[in-house]
């Protein structure tokens, strides 16, 4: 039983085990990979389907709204570069899993890892605040999203009840605990492996939203015919004042730029896969899928979105009632979002179970609460190996994020400054700095200079959505009503 359950325990938890007996006898070939670790069973299929986990999420149900504010030239522009800057920087950030060669180099576990490896210093400390403050914030914003939907739920059912005149109001705190609640028991899953099932489950559930609301905002298109669009977007005196046309146009960069967030946890998506083929060649593969399904979903969702709503698009075009009925398959769609984003959530917070349950471990290795694991037998489900600190600590995170996102419940703010605050430093500084030490490219040379362009053109990109969006959340706060969903 003891063996079975060190099979079992986490690829973060656990510590790199002299494993020589059985090297010798050959076992490693069986249960462990060359580095004495539980034998990784990722494939094409697993990382692809985790990845569009993470990038088709609730940026997707924003995009319309984005578009509205940017138009017909800048809106399907700003989409289309920033998923070439992610898929080509996701491949950069591919071949640094392993160091100091992408093949035949040492494995590195996580971003942090990979940063120690390739660039070393402070910048390991900016590393680990940009991404698992990232990470905080993606948990917060999954948390507000979900909710949202579920309440959705419930108003449409009401709206079709009582017509559409009603106010409806619900709260959105019961929908936040009862997501609470599903997260503190699928958190005790102590293998990131034992999540591919999850992410297959939440890739078909973000497809079947994703097409709902592509084929309301065609029906709507059709019957109604197209609102009122135009090639910068919102027109000034019209629909906005002048500032907030601004505003709400760095904004709408910020909900883009979080569409594309999955470099955070791309290196902990890689070291899911088997090692043949090379890991980096499979990943770049899997970007490329998960980026060009992605990218297809938002040029449909959003343009055709904004076709049908006009600059009146709703925040999200999902949950703002710009659809009515059918209810039940708007219902439908509202739970499909729901069902996903509890799998995004788990790839998404994973890393940080991970890297706070390493350290523990690192620093208390003698204390049975740290690093004792329990056999604990679950009903039609098998053995489980259960850790009293991981139970603690993951539920106690759970709590904590679900409370922020009952102070600052604001889809469209909070998913935009997660994006701005993300994009720079974890999808584009941290894999170009990285590729030029890998690949030793001369300072001042003509690739090292352009890819030093690139990134200090999407720095300022990103200190612009981020104004933005502090300035949409501030403006939130001010006018919130607690309680009250309408």
């Amino acid at each position: 039983m003891e063996a079975e359950l060190q099979k079992r325990r986490s690829m973060y938890i656990e510590p790199a085990i002299n494993r020589s007996d059985e090297l010798e006898s050959g076992e490693a070939s069986k249960n462990f990979d060359e580095d004495g670790r539980a034998k990784r069973t990722g494939t094409l299929l697993t990382a692809s389907a985790h990845i569009v986990t993470a990038v088709i999420g609730s940026g997707v149900l924003s995009l319309a709204w984005a578009l509205a504010q940017l138009g017909w030239v800048a809106g399907p522009a700003i989409l289309t570069v920033f998923s070439l800057i992610t898929y080509f920087t996701s491949t950069l950030l591919a071949d640094t899993y392993r160091a100091p060669g992408p093949v035949h180099g040492t494995r590195n576990y996580t971003y942090m890892d990979v940063v120690r490896a390739h660039l070393g210093g402070y910048k390991v400390q900016l590393c680990g605040l940009a991404q698992y403050g990232n990470l905080v914030g993606v948990s917060i914003g999954y948390t507000i999203t979900a909710s949202i939907s579920m309440v959705a739920v419930l108003r449409s059912n009401c709206f079709h009840k009582y017509g559409h005149h009603v106010k409806c109001v619900k709260s959105n705190y019961p929908s936040m605990a009862i997501f609470a609640g599903i997260q503190i028991v699928l958190s005790q899953i102590p293998n990131f492996h034992e999540l591919s099932w999850l992410s297959i489950v939440a890739a078909v559930m973000s497809f079947a939203y994703s097409f709902i609301g592509l084929g309301l905002s065609i029906a709507k298109l059709a019957g109604d015919g197209p609102g009122r669009t135009s090639l910068t977007g919102t027109t000034v005196g019209v629909d906005v004042t002048g500032s907030d046309k601004i505003w709400r146009s760095f904004q709408a960069i910020g909900d883009i730029a979080f569409a594309y967030a999955f470099s955070t946890v791309l290196i902990e998506i890689q070291d899911t896969l088997k090692s043949a083929p090379p890991e980096n060649k499979v990943m770049k593969k899997a970007a490329l899928v998960g980026v060009m399904t992605t990218t297809v979903f938002y040029v449909l969702c959003g343009c055709i979105g904004y076709a049908a709503f006009g600059n009146d698009a709703p925040g999200n075009f999902l949950t703002g009632f710009g659809f009515y009925e059918p209810f039940w398959l708007i219902d439908f769609a509202n739970v499909c979002i729901a069902v996903h984003l509890v799998g995004a959530y788990q790839v998404f917070t994973q890393p940080i179970f991970g890297f706070v349950e390493s350290r523990s471990t690192q620093k208390w290795p003698e204390s049975k609460f740290v690093t004792a694991e329990h056999a604990v037998r679950i009903p039609l489900c098998g053995v489980l190996s259960v850790n009293l600190f991981r139970m603690v600590w993951r539920t106690v995170y759970v709590i904590v994020t679900t409370v922020i996102a009952m102070i600052f419940p604001f889809f469209n703010d909070f998913l935009g400054l997660i994006g701005a605050a993300s994009f720079y430093p974890l999808t584009v500084y941290f894999p170009i700095e990285m590729h030029i030490a890998q690949a030793k490219i001369p300072k001042y040379s003509f690739t090292w200079m352009w890819l030093k362009i690139l990134s200090w053109t999407c720095f300022v990109v990103s200190i612009i959505a981020a104004a933005g969006s502090i300035q949409g959340l501030a403006h939130d706060v001010r006018r919130y009503k607690p309680f009250k969903t309408e």
